[in-house]
């Protein structure tokens, strides 16, 4: 070969070797947690009480076209307007010795921006896991903010927590968590 035919081999393959490069890395991509409310539902036949929290941290990592999602939320945050209330929730999800409830998720890239986004969720809470299939939550995307809504189907149950009692009786198995959350690409 000569140092013509070399040369021009070089100009030709580098560029080629650059844009595909440039297009592998530009599939990875991180998320933010911007703003999030938390809302778990309890129910007994006495009353019905919401506990709220503002404080989850969220993260996601895309890479080769599959993003991992991590959201983290301390149990003490939940308020449910009724501090002896929200005392005996941590004592009896061991909120001290557990003190995070946590979910992982994982979503193909390409789904990122579809209005509906079903999700395999690992939950972790109270020292135990639960695993949901195919919640479904919906999605707004305006700009670069995509809003996020659903409800996570959880169960005391599932978390193996024995049933808080009032007056004897136990509250509902269901406590199902609102979730309202907006992300963005970083």
């Amino acid at each position: 070969m000569n140092k013509f035919s070399l040369f021009a081999t070089l100009l030709l393959t580098v560029p080629a070797y650059t844009l595909l490069n440039a297009q592998a890395s530009a599939s990875d991509q991180t998320w933010k947690l911007d703003q999030s409310t938390l809302t778990y539902h309890m129910s007994h036949p006495m009353h019905e009480v919401d506990g709220t929290s503002h404080a989850a941290l969220g993260t996601g990592k895309c890479h080769a076209g599959q993003c991992d999602f991590l959201v983290a939320v301390a149990v003490k945050s939940f308020d449910s307007g009724d501090s002896n209330r929200d005392l005996h929730m941590i004592q009896t999800t061991r909120g001290a010795q557990f003190p995070y409830v946590q979910v992982r998720f994982r979503l193909s890239q390409a789904s990122l921006n579809a209005s509906t986004l079903d999700c395999d969720l690992e939950v972790q809470f109270a020292g135990n896991t639960a695993n949901y299939s195919h919640v479904t939550f919906q999605q707004t995307v305006q700009g670069a903010s995509h809003h996020i809504t659903g409800v996570v189907p959880s169960t005391v149950s599932d978390f193996k927590i024995d049933p808080p009692t009032f007056l004897t009786i136990p509250i509902k198995n269901a406590i199902p968590v609102r979730v309202d959350m907006v992300w963005h690409a970083e």
